[in-house]
């Protein structure tokens, strides 16, 4: 049987924490015999609060020195901070050589314990460039998930699910994985390879492909954007096709969208991170800070500091509870 701890920190997403216990219930089920072991721990084995207020309850307090087959960190923001005692604890965990994962923002938890030195890793898409900055030592890839040796990292919750199902058939053979999967009605397609999008296409990419590759090349031209006529072609379109097909589909022109794409992402390395707002509006196109904070405020009702600021009001109460 082999032993799985879930580390789960505060402001967690239950997605992710769904992601990674699940699949093991399932393949106790499918085999009939329990092929997996697990627990949810918490730094001080108080049930920790997620993203969207509710508590989970644990099974206990992460002891660094118990033994375990795998441990993942999931977390979400607050875990990007240094905690240099939990650091301390996951360096000390690391020397019984058990597999380590970070899900979402656990990722950031296992670079600053400096456990991902030398080895390939990736975290959530928003993060991805930042992340590459602190930690230079890291291969940062933009996978969807990556599995190098005994660190495994995904962005979030569905990556999270795929890395789960790719160690159950590791462990336990294709077949196994294959039933698992079934059993949420998963269609496991995607390769961990795959770079992370900041937009999901969903069955986009199948109605309406030329559509899909024009979001795809404007997601990837936020900081120096494309003329749109440079977007259609790079599409296969015509630019009145494609802005019929945004209009269609979406129900606005390439050019707004094009500008909200932008704008959302200027939002969240606002949010994110302490970068300067001038340094924010380069990033994302802008010719200036003062056409940025226009665009922003037509956007959002806000300033861009007034977003910024917003994002350090404490989360509400919890207003919810599950047992683990």
């Amino acid at each position: 049987m082999h032993s799985v701890d879930i580390l789960v920190l505060d402001q967690f997403s239950l997605m992710c924490v769904a992601a990674t216990v699940e699949p093991l219930r399932a393949a106790n089920r499918v085999a009939s015999q329990p092929l997996y072991r697990w627990r949810l721990l918490s730094r001080d084995g108080r049930a920790p609060t997620s993203t969207s207020g509710i508590t989970v309850a644990v099974d206990g307090t992460f002891a660094p020195d118990e033994t375990r087959d795998v441990l993942f960190v999931v977390g979400s923001f607050s875990a990007r901070t240094v905690d240099r005692r939990l650091s301390a604890c996951l360096r000390r965990a690391a020397r019984s050589r058990l597999s380590l994962g970070g899900i979402e923002a656990g990722s950031w938890v296992l670079a600053r314990a400096g456990l991902l030195d030398g080895y390939s890793a990736t975290t959530h898409w928003e993060d991805l460039d930042e992340f590459a900055d602190a930690f230079p030592k890291i291969d940062v890839r933009r996978d969807r998930f990556v599995m190098d040796r005994t660190r495994w990292t995904a962005g979030g919750a569905a990556p999270a699910l795929d890395m789960v199902l790719t160690m159950i058939r590791s462990q336990h053979g294709l077949p196994l994985a294959l039933n698992v999967a079934s059993v949420f009605i998963y269609d496991q397609h995607l390769a961990a390879s795959v770079p992370q999008p900041t937009v999901a296409l969903g069955r986009l990419s199948v109605t309406d492909p030329a559509l899909a590759r024009a979001i795809e090349v404007m997601q990837t031209r936020l900081e120096e954007p494309l003329p749109l006529s440079e977007v259609a072609s790079r599409s296969g379109v015509l630019l009145r096709t494609l802005q019929a097909r945004f209009r269609t589909q979406l129900g606005q022109s390439p050019h707004a969208y094009y500008l909200d794409l932008r704008l959302s992402a200027a939002k969240r390395m606002l949010e994110q991170s302490t970068v300067g707002v001038a340094e924010v509006a380069t990033a994302h196109g802008f010719g200036s800070p003062s056409a940025f904070a226009r665009a922003f405020r037509q956007r959002f009702g806000m300033s861009p500091l007034a977003a910024r600021a917003a994002m350090r009001v404490p989360f509400p109460a919890a207003t919810g509870r599950i047992s683990a």
